[in-house]
């Protein structure tokens, strides 16, 4: 089966080119880094834009087939932050755990970790996740939640992520 995994980056000056997309490039690299399974990335840098942040989301679920899609920005409370909004209205399900666990790991190292508004849901057999948008949080983040995303792809009958248990070690129930 062919891995695709969806990597959004929310941004209107990374989408204008006045900075370098930092943030998408750092998931493509710790993905890399977790799984040895072959997969293929399916990219978009773009700007905060609710309309198109969702039609992205479900083009990527719903026609390019990812099972997993990794978004990072926009889950502050500033104006034009609207990442959570837009998973929430592309998913059946939220899972608010992720967001739980991310924030919690993130306040060892910012108290401004309660600000953010991180989550996760689910679109049909698709599982995605908000980031925040600095790349040394988003990798903490990352470690922290990335454990229990193969066992969801599992559940929603995706493909098989297998990991370099070395650097991240996967948790699956024995059977």
């Amino acid at each position: 089966m062919n891995i695709k995994i969806g990597i959004i980056n929310v941004s209107d000056r990374a989408s204008k080119g006045v900075y370098e997309d930092i943030p998408g490039k750092a998931i493509v690299d710790t993905l890399n880094d977790y799984l040895t399974s072959s997969w293929e990335k399916v990219y978009a840098v773009m700007p905060d834009e609710q309309d198109q942040l969702e039609a992205t989301m479900k083009r990527m679920a719903d026609e390019e087939g990812c099972c997993l899609i990794i978004t990072s920005g926009g889950t502050g409370p500033a104006k034009r932050d609207v990442t959570p909004e837009a998973t929430e209205a592309v998913c059946q399900k939220m899972m608010p755990g992720f967001g739980e666990l991310m924030r919690q790991v993130s306040l060892q190292y910012v108290p401004t970790a309660i600000l953010s508004r991180q989550t996760a849901g689910i679109r049909n057999q698709t599982l995605i996740v908000n980031l925040p948008g600095k790349p040394k949080a988003i990798r903490q983040c990352l470690d922290a939640v990335f454990p229990a995303i193969p066992y969801c792809i599992d559940l929603l009958e995706g493909p098989y992520l297998e990991c370099n248990e070395e650097v991240i070690k996967p948790f699956r129930p024995k059977k």
